[in-house]
């Protein structure tokens, strides 16, 4: 008997030992604490597939729990004094010194739209409700944290409309300065899809000719900044890093689109683009926008384009092809539409399926004349910066938050 329980314990520890490790390069700090934080998405990711299967549960209704886990009730402390408003009919969590300023002292603003993907996270998760206080403490600024609605149940261009008449709505001069806030010192920011967001945002408010007051700067975290091509050399290179697989980026984008898993499938395949989204493949040709270091051993073949995929054919309402809407791929305008933007902070991860994004977008804004401050993470994954709170808190996380507080100190 006690054999048998010495058997069993070793091959459960065996078995344990063997589903937690992934091949995860070795110039990744603290790999063994992102493979147990990994196991965790991927033991939640195959039990949201088995839920879907027998129609228990959608897929991100599962993935949801990762939301919940971290989700908290934001409140005032001795130093942040923190209300949860209504901007425009789209909710809010509003961050501001407790201290109240001089009459004549007007604050820097941040609005920040957090990530997710469109379909998870919030404004309530706590990694971001640390990242607000950091900001304010330390910048003696406003922040404004988005909570737009989400996808599947609300798709583009919902959670896009939702951020731009929150950032329409605040940069209105009665509001600026109800919460003293300097006009010429604003920013927006957002990590993975509130990058995408973020950049989007600020494109559409640039081309409006009767938007007095602009915003002073963008900061884009491992931004997802385009859907036409999912098969980059950093799509390849790291279609099967944690947090953020090749497969669970695709679902995102298709998830945002469209519940139809005809989408899904084609953008796995990379076959979703059609003669009118074809003549936009230009701006995402990553053997003209991509360093050469970052080409590796990858040779460029452009998309499939396929006769007669539109919209139509996924179950997408709207537009036969949001996926080619600069609205949902900011990567998308023309180079006209670039010039006139506010300098940009753009970070990009080593080991981010979304890195050649990110990178192209540096390229194609420094081209255009915009200043850029590019901050690449050799040793990074996508998701790190908010990876801050105990037991999933890494070191690289640290210094992504300390560089990006920095940069918004010194360029706000």
């Amino acid at each position: 008997m006690r054999l048998g329980s010495i058997i069993l314990f070793f091959a459960l520890c065996s078995f344990t030992a063997y589903y937690i490790y992934e091949p995860i390069p070795e110039e990744i700090e603290e790999r063994w604490k992102l493979m147990l934080t990994n196991s965790f998405f991927r033991s939640l990711s195959h039990l949201a597939d088995l839920s879907e299967l027998l129609g228990l549960k959608d897929y991100m209704g599962v993935m949801y729990l990762i939301t919940l886990v971290e989700k908290i009730v934001p409140v005032s402390d001795e130093h942040v004094k923190v209300t949860e408003e209504k901007f425009d009919g789209v909710e809010v969590v509003f961050y501001q010194p407790k201290e109240p300023g001089s009459d004549t002292e007007l604050r820097r603003a941040v609005i920040y739209l957090h990530g997710g993907g469109w379909c998870l996270g919030s404004a309530r998760m706590s990694p971001y409700d640390l990242l607000a206080r950091k900001i304010v403490t330390e910048l003696n600024a406003v922040v404004l944290s988005v909570e737009y609605r989400l996808a599947p149940a609300h798709q583009f261009p919902v959670p896009y409309e939702d951020v731009y008449h929150v950032v329409k709505h605040f940069l209105q001069k009665g509001v600026l300065a109800q919460y003293s806030v300097d006009p010429g010192r604003i920013a927006v920011s957002g990590d993975s899809a509130g990058g995408n967001l973020a950049a989007a945002v600020t494109q559409q408010l640039q081309k409006e000719p009767g938007q007095k007051i602009q915003l002073k700067a963008q900061a884009l975290i491992y931004p997802v900044l385009q859907a036409l091509d999912l098969y980059t050399p950093s799509y390849q290179q790291n279609q099967d890093m944690p947090i953020l697989p090749r497969t669970l980026m695709v679902r995102f984008w298709s998830e945002y689109f469209t519940s139809d898993k005809a989408l899904f499938r084609a953008m796995m395949a990379n076959t979703h683009n059609n003669p009118e989204s074809s003549s936009l493949l230009k701006f995402v040709n990553w053997s003209t926008f991509l360093p050469e270091t970052y080409h590796r051993e990858y040779n460029y073949s452009a998309p499939a384009v396929v006769p007669g995929v539109g919209g139509e054919a996924f179950g997408m309402d709207g537009p036969s092809q949001s996926f080619a809407d600069p609205r949902a791929s900011p990567l998308l305008v023309p180079d006209t539409s670039l010039h006139s933007l506010p300098k940009a902070y753009i970070i990009t991860c080593e080991y981010d399926v979304l890195r050649d994004d990110g990178i192209m977008y540096v390229t194609r804004l420094q081209a255009a004349g915009v200043e850029v401050t590019h901050e690449h993470y050799d040793t990074g994954f996508h998701g790190a910066l908010m990876f801050t709170v105990w037991p999933t808190d890494f070191l690289i996380a640290r210094r992504m938050t300390d560089n990006y507080v920095k940069w918004l100190k010194e360029n706000l």
